[in-house]
């Protein structure tokens, strides 16, 4: 139910302007792409100091935590700008796990003393964190998580403390963790006698097990995580779980599809830079039709995307009832997006673009991955007429 008499202003200010310069600048000098090959490889999939850095020098962190947490106090429309970088550079960063799951799976649940304790530590950088959510199926939506799952794919429930007293004990297993191989702090959705509840628990607690998975992005590090008896802490209420994470999923697609506008945008870029450079015939390629025709498709596809990415910002920032919506809606249509600009730019590119050495096929793994996160294209359309009661 749209809110009336509103006025959206798509110009940003002059201070989020210099915010993407010194964030563009900062990702250009640190993590520039012959660094992302290099974290690439590596076992946590990014450079501590740099990460540290971040937080000292630009307090990315805490740009949208709230000041008595530590944080700058900034809104969603500034975290956009960020995440747009972010995805344009394809920057080997906890970031999104960081602030897009697990800082937002803290601020949604209400709980003060959970806020108190975790965000600080989050803002000043000295934390990674992360949401466990997906099970063995890969499944994102929660209707699946809350049901009775076969016990043969090792859900994940929470036993109750004892009598006595004592921690919540977690047992199960979650998959397709993002950043899970590498985060302080996890943020875990179990079942529990109330119903589905979210939880905190430390990345080198005993009875935690993680595994780095095999992904097709190596950009953005994935792992399993077996818990065996792991004590952790209710954060919320017993059986909220459902309302906090379906508003953590749908912010986490408003800035999914930020960094999808920044990896198009850079695909249109590096398709328009070739087709003006490559010589064909004693021509640039992008003299010929077909390039021109495939360049144009994909500035109106980039545009239309970066209108939505940005509305959807807003509407996070203003706490609408219009985010459920334009979360599902965004998400489709950055996802479609994305790699269709990605695809066009190898193809743009011939048979350059399909070898190891160029950048391209980092964007198309970055963009195939994004896609399937939170529920692919056909999934959130089916989804948005559900929530539209279509």
């Amino acid at each position: 139910h749209p809110r009336t008499g509103v006025d959206v202003d798509f110009a940003f200010s002059e201070e989020q302007e210099e915010l993407r310069r010194s964030v563009r600048r900062f990702l250009d000098d640190r993590v520039p792409l012959p660094e992302v090959r290099r974290l690439m490889g590596t076992h946590d999939g990014y450079d501590g100091d740099v990460w540290r850095q971040m937080a000292s020098q630009l307090g990315l962190q805490g740009i949208a935590i709230p000041e008595q947490y530590g944080g700058a106090g900034c809104g969603y429309v500034e975290l956009i700008v960020v995440f747009e970088e972010m995805g344009r550079s394809l920057a080997c960063l906890p970031y999104f796990s960081t602030i897009a799951l697990g800082a937002n799976a803290i601020l949604c649940s209400d709980d003060e003393s959970a806020k108190a304790d975790l965000l600080p530590r989050i803002a000043s950088g000295e934390t990674v964190a992360t949401l466990a959510f997906t099970e063995q199926n890969g499944s994102w939506d929660i209707a699946e998580l809350s049901r009775e799952a076969d016990e043969a794919l090792a859900p994940c429930v929470a036993t109750p403390p004892s009598v006595g007293g004592g921690p919540w004990l977690l047992d199960g297993r979650k998959s397709y963790v993002i950043d899970g191989q590498a985060a302080d702090l996890i943020m875990v959705c179990a079942r529990t006698p109330g119903g589905l509840s979210l939880f905190a628990l430390d990345g080198g607690a005993e009875g935690l097990e993680r595994k780095a998975l095999d992904t097709m992005d190596k950009t953005r590090k994935q792992a399993q995580l077996d818990l065996s008896g792991v004590p952790a802490r209710l954060v919320g209420e017993e059986g909220g779980g459902s309302r906090i994470l379906g508003k953590v999923l749908d912010l986490a697609a408003v800035a999914l599809a930020g960094e999808q506008v920044g990896g198009a945008q850079q695909c249109l870029d590096m398709s328009v830079e070739y087709a003006k450079s490559r010589m064909q015939f004693a021509r640039p390629i992008g003299s010929f039709q077909a390039i021109k025709h495939k360049c144009a498709d994909l500035l109106l596809e980039v545009s239309s995307a970066r209108s939505a990415a940005y509305y959807a910002a807003w509407v996070a920032a203003e706490d609408s009832n219009e985010l459920p919506v334009t979360a599902s809606l965004v998400k489709s249509y950055c996802s479609d997006a994305y790699f269709h600009a990605a695809a066009e730019n190898i193809q743009i590119h011939g048979a350059i673009g399909f070898t190891w050495e160029h950048d391209a096929h980092l964007y198309f793994k970055r963009a195939k991955s994004s896609e399937l996160m939170f529920g692919e294209p056909s999934w959130h359309r089916e989804h948005l007429m559900r929530r539209l009661g279509v």
